[in-house]
């Protein structure tokens, strides 16, 4: 395969240390590291590495047979880096049809499609009723109801907390890549294009953060208003991999896989301290 770039592939619970589900060590003052990615040439979809998807196409198949989106089953999320918090998610944020979006929509808007069971995908609106976004390794520009693939969509402008470049930076931003391909790319996803195109900003592309030494970048998961668990990072497409991870497989999902997790480290100690 010569000098392609490899995919990164996620490391669940059982492989990483974490600690209690509000992220804390009783013998600790800080969050421990609950998840890390490595590079590795596995991985089912289509969207959550769209730049890479011509490696394994044959795998790479999407199911179209989607469930309608349960807001319930999304994942209160926020991304802090360092004491900043650079992104903040919370539930209820109102879907609508693709044909509802085009009478709000204006361009340089960030949108999201959603569907339960599958990351989540990210365009950008350049008016006349189409938009910008990353597919299957290649940078396209369509209509927007075609994109919508009768998922419901919402502008999102509002869950970065970046300063926004003005509307026409951000439309030639997209515009300018529309044909981009391959090893051409410098996203990981939908997600990380759209939002570079708005913010301008280099941690949203492949290697925009040399990963040494600590972890400035914090996920921290809002199960309830008293349950919550915090994750940490060497960059923000790290987070970024892992929150979309999280929104494909659903609250419930993170709950049990971190659930059974924490069960087994309890296991792993109390048979480290057998006689």
């Amino acid at each position: 395969m010569g000098n392609q770039v490899e995919k990164l592939t996620h490391l669940n619970y059982a492989e990483v240390p974490t600690s209690d589900p509000n992220g804390f060590d009783p013998d600790d003052d800080g969050p421990r590291i609950g998840v890390s990615y490595i590079f590795s040439n596995d991985d089912g979809d289509d969207d959550q590495d769209d730049n890479l998807g011509h490696f394994s196409s044959v795998n790479n198949a999407v199911s179209h047979d989607e469930k309608p989106f349960d807001p319930q089953d999304e994942l209160d999320c926020a991304i802090h880096y360092r004491d900043e918090c650079v992104y903040e998610r919370s539930t209820g944020a109102a879907t609508q049809s693709a044909e509802s979006l085009l009478n709000k929509c204006r361009p340089g808007d960030l949108l999201e499609f959603v569907a339960t069971g599958q990351y989540p995908h990210w365009a950008v609106y350049v008016g006349d009723f189409q938009v910008v976004h990353l597919h299957r390794a290649e940078i396209k520009n369509n209509f927007l109801t075609d994109v919508s693939q009768g998922k419901k969509g919402r502008i999102v402008n509002g869950l970065y907390r970046y300063r926004a470049l003005p509307p026409e930076v951000i439309v030639r931003n997209a515009l300018d890549h529309v044909g981009s391909r391959d090893r051409e790319l410098y996203w990981r996803n939908s997600e990380c294009f759209a939002a570079w195109c708005r913010f301008g900003k280099r941690e949203f592309k492949i290697g925009g953060e040399i990963r040494i030494g600590k972890q400035p970048y914090r996920l921290k998961m809002l199960f309830s208003e008293k349950k919550s668990h915090v994750l940490e990072f060497q960059s923000l497409e790290d987070v970024i991999m892992e929150k979309r991870r999280n929104d494909q497989i659903g609250k419930d999902a993170v709950m049990q896989e971190l659930a059974n997790h924490l069960n087994a480290t309890h296991e792993i100690k109390e048979d480290h301290f057998v006689n």
